[in-house]
């Protein structure tokens, strides 16, 4: 018998407002800047960090649009990369919760 080993979890998406907006942005076909704030209720220096995250992650898409500076417009898509990513992650933790860890001495002497 092999030793009882706990799903991998994506550490990038154990984040909570990672989280939030990559389920946002799988929900939706696209989210505006502002509106991922309002519904994650983080502030804008937060989120623009989280983005830059999943971006540089290759989980997201970010575009910019109407004008520079403060008035442009920015738009963030999920990426196929990142709907994997994120159905993995959900597979992982309904798998930690309804995997039981084996309770036999053969098991217990494998793992430590």
């Amino acid at each position: 018998m092999s030793a009882f080993k706990f799903p991998v979890i994506n550490p990038l998406l154990h984040n909570e407002l990672r989280l939030k907006i990559m389920v946002a942005l799988d929900s939706l076909e696209s989210a505006d800047f502002m509106y991922l704030c309002r519904i994650t209720d983080s502030t804008r220096g937060n989120v623009s960090a989280q983005i830059t995250i999943l971006r540089d992650a290759g989980y997201i898409e970010v575009s910019k649009s109407g004008g520079l500076g403060r008035f442009s417009r920015t738009v963030c898509r999920i990426t196929a990369k990142g709907i994997e990513a994120l159905h993995t992650y959900e597979d992982g933790l309904r798998r930690l919760f309804s995997e039981r860890v084996p309770n036999d001495q053969e098991s217990r002497r494998d793992i430590g």
